[in-house]
Formats: structure tokens, C-alpha cells, sequence
């Protein structure tokens, strides 16, 4: 029994995971907005496209963009793995590893 939960769970999981995602995307969306504003006291950062900022403004706001989305991704992808664990006793991917 325990190996048809194991064979299901990934499939269940999927949906989830996709509304973690989107969900830890727009978290760390307004993060690193908030982060900015914090940094540089703008509400807008550099686009790569903007012509009126440099190359180490802008690179370094997609470095900063980055690393807020890595983590926050982190977080929620752990989270929801851990209450999906704890609610079914099944960690929610066949093997050691996630979508990465």
C-alpha cells in the first residue's frame, strides 16, 4: 500500500508544486522590490534595456533579484514538501532530489 501512495504522491504533488511556485515567484517579486527601495531608494530597478543605467547597476540588480529568488523558491518548495510529508508521511518526490 505504502508503494502506491509513493507512485501517486509525485503526480499529486505537481499541481502544488506549480502553485508554489507561482506563489514563491510573486513573493520574491515584491521582496526585491521592497529590497531596492531599501538599497537604492528607487521604486523602480535597472532594466538591462534601460539605456540611462550602467552595466554594474544593472548587474548588480539582477544579482540581487536573483539570490531573493533563490531563497524565497527555497523556502516555499521546502515548506510545502514538509507539510506535504507531515499530512501523508510520503516525501513528495521519487527520489533525493526536486525539480532543479
Amino acid at each position: 500500500m505504502a508503494k502506491k501512495k509513493k507512485l501517486k504522491l509525485p503526480l499529486f504533488y505537481k499541481p502544488v508544486g506549480f502553485a508554489l511556485g507561482w506563489s514563491s515567484g510573486a513573493l520574491a517579486g515584491l521582496a526585491f522590490q521592497k529590497t531596492w527601495k531599501a538599497i537604492r531608494h528607487e521604486d523602480d530597478a535597472p532594466d538591462a534595456l534601460d539605456r540611462d543605467r550602467g552595466w554594474g547597476e544593472i548587474l548588480v540588480a539582477a544579482a540581487v533579484q536573483g539570490a531573493i529568488f533563490a531563497v524565497v523558491r527555497s523556502a516555499v518548495d521546502r515548506t510545502g514538501a514538509k507539510a506535504i510529508e507531515r499530512s501523508t508521511g510520503v516525501w513528495p518526490t521519487d527520489d533525493k532530489g526536486g525539480r532543479d
